[in-house]
């Protein structure tokens, strides 16, 4: 079974990454967040608000992984940290989850740097972190996510304003 580039796997996943570099491009810090394609291919959005954000993000997984609306397909969104070569930074984490016909899911993190620093806010190169399930094609999931960032027309914008490919 390949991976789809249609499914929630790329298409929700890279227009919900862009709504939340939106959402951080101010210096927010992004409410965790699922969404995930249910009975009848009908999106729909789940927002995780917690006192703490790492509450958040436990229920967020905590979903993901009971699948208690029996969609298809899902991803999660939330602000954490990933460790690039110039040390630890600001990432929105992205975990995929495709449930039909066999689950199998990816990780990829969006480092940013935070819009409070001195150089003001940039949107780094999505790092996959890993998968669930057979190996995907890395190359054709980034393509397909790239493809896709333009859906969210406010979070393009600000992607593309913001881009820094230097990490």
């Amino acid at each position: 079974m390949e991976w789809s580039d249609h499914g929630i796997d790329c298409a929700t996943s890279r227009l919900f990454a862009a709504h939340a570099v939106w959402c951080v491009s101010e210096g927010e810090t992004l409410i965790p967040l699922v969404a995930f394609q249910g009975p009848g291919d009908e999106r729909k959005m789940h927002r995780f608000a917690a006192e703490l954000i790492e509450d958040g993000v436990a229920q967020g997984k905590d979903w993901l992984a009971r699948n208690p609306e029996s969609a298809s397909r899902g991803v999660l969104v939330y602000d954490g940290f990933v460790t690039l070569p110039t040390g630890k930074t600001d990432a929105l984490i992205i975990e995929t989850m495709q449930y039909d016909p066999e689950p199998r899911g990816f990780t990829m993190a969006v480092p940013y740097r935070h819009a409070g620093s001195p150089q003001g806010f940039a949107v780094y190169r999505p790092k996959f972190m890993g998968f669930e399930g057979p190996q995907p094609d890395f190359d054709r999931l980034g393509d397909a996510f790239f493809r896709g960032v333009d859906e969210h027309e406010k979070g393009a914008a600000v992607w593309t304003a913001h881009l820094d490919q230097s990490q």
